[in-house]
């Protein structure tokens, strides 16, 4: 029974066992470098580390997918099928999650072929483009939501253009017989010029009169956990 075992182990594929583990072993050495890279990168509410865990093991399976595949073409149609019926519903909470997702994918078919030496460069070039540029944040906007009744549209439009130089963008005007309600977007560059005027927005639309409510609200692209 041992001599079956191992003999089944040994003809298991074209390659040997210290080969195999070997592979593994450099992929789940890289998968660190980038379970390290992702953690340097993101901070805040945005850091997952559960999908951290995840880009270690995706690694891991990729590699072992591809040990399998080998230079077998019809294993290779067969993974191809059988992946095409797969769908991946999970949100993407950042755009830099993707780059890791086929960052884990390039490195675990690169050790799984056993080109150690692709995987190493380009991960250490990887990682230290993503550590030089990952902590940049974005512009984030400002929308400025105002709220009056009908009469003042007209003044509420002006006073924004005139305040903003004309650099404020009108994103949503939601009128009613007796109400409209605007929306605007502000740079933040935008808004720290406008800071040094004498009077606030604010206080500048609250003396048209008849203004119901008047909300500054921060827009960011990144999807909070």
């Amino acid at each position: 029974m041992k001599k079956l075992i191992l003999d089944a182990i040994e003809s298991s594929g074209d390659l040997s066992a210290e080969v195999i583990i070997l592979r593994l072993c450099a992929a789940a050495l890289i998968a660190g470098f980038i379970f390290l890279s992702y953690r340097l990168s993101h901070d805040g509410s945005i850091y997952s580390s559960k999908f951290n865990v995840s880009l270690v093991v995706l690694t891991l399976i990729t590699t072992t997918v591809m040990i399998v595949i080998g230079n077998h073409i019809s294993l290779s149609l067969g993974m191809v099928g059988a992946l095409s019926i797969v769908r991946f519903r999970t949100a993407v909470k950042d755009s830099r999650d993707a780059i890791y997702i086929f960052w884990c994918i390039t490195v675990g078919i690169c050790c799984g072929a056993g080109d150690y030496v692709v995987a190493s460069c380009g991960s250490v070039l990887i990682f230290a483009v993503l550590l030089l540029f990952g902590r940049i944040k974005n512009d984030n906007r400002m929308l400025l939501i105002i709220r009056t009744v009908r009469v003042n549209e007209e003044k509420v439009e002006a006073l924004i253009f005139q305040y903003f130089d004309g650099k404020a963008q009108l994103r949503v005007k939601n009128t009613t017989e007796t109400s409209v309600e605007f929306i605007f977007e502000l740079s933040k560059r935008i808004l720290d010029k406008s800071d040094r005027k004498d009077k606030s927005i604010t206080s500048s639309l609250y003396e048209i009169g008849n203004i119901e409510y008047c909300n500054l609200v921060t827009q960011n692209d990144e999807i909070g956990s």
